[in-house]
């Protein structure tokens, strides 16, 4: 078994003595005089002097014990205090974070109605840059007429262009037929300048 350091001594003796008042050493000496006084006579004088002793020894011990239940005492009130303290902190904090649950709610329905209103003002001036109902009327009524013309116009390119293929088929087939006869022609002047063979001669 190793040396004992002093330190251990001591922190041994704070836990066995509490606050380090000494109340187990009193109580030690007082038992080893009371065991003394009965187990070995003395003089009145000297008996009264240890019984003196004794007694403001007691007197010290009862006084520590009065003091350590006071502290304990307070400590139990403090320990309530510290309870009813956390108890409030606990409230704040729930009232709090229903505040700002409120509050987040509140932030969500301005940006909404902000939102509304920005669209608003942006669909507002887009219908002022519109001209209104009568001229809007004015405008497709011109349009309407212009359409008509145009799809006159349309009909008339269109008849234009029938006439055109028409003719263009008729030319076509002119052609061919030009370009057959001629053909035709070159075979038959073909076959008539054909030279006699020496062969017949």
């Amino acid at each position: 078994m190793g040396a004992v350091t002093d330190d251990e001594v001591i922190r041994k003796r704070l836990l066995i003595d509490g606050d380090g008042a000494g109340d187990d050493r009193r109580i030690n000496v007082l038992l080893k005089s009371f065991t003394k006084s009965c187990s070995s006579p003395a003089a009145p004088e000297e008996g009264f002097t240890q019984y003196q002793r004794m007694l403001g020894t007691l007197s010290q011990c009862e006084f520590s014990m009065r003091k350590t239940l006071m502290v304990y005492d307070m400590n139990l009130r403090e320990m309530e205090n510290y309870e009813k303290i956390y108890s409030n902190i606990e409230h704040n904090i729930t009232s709090a974070h229903e505040k700002i649950s409120e509050c987040k709610k509140e932030i969500q329905k301005a940006k909404r109605i902000r939102k509304n209103r920005q669209e608003y003002d942006a669909l507002a001036k887009v219908i002022q840059q519109h001209p209104d109902r009568h001229e809007t009327l004015k405008q497709l009524e011109a349009l309407d007429k212009e359409l008509q013309q145009l799809s006159r116009v349309k009909e008339n390119v269109d008849a234009k262009l029938e006439l055109r293929k028409k003719q263009f088929h008729v030319l076509l087939s002119t052609i061919q037929e030009l370009q057959q006869t001629l053909e035709n022609d070159d075979k038959l002047d073909n076959d008539e300048h054909i030279p006699e063979s020496p062969m017949e001669n």
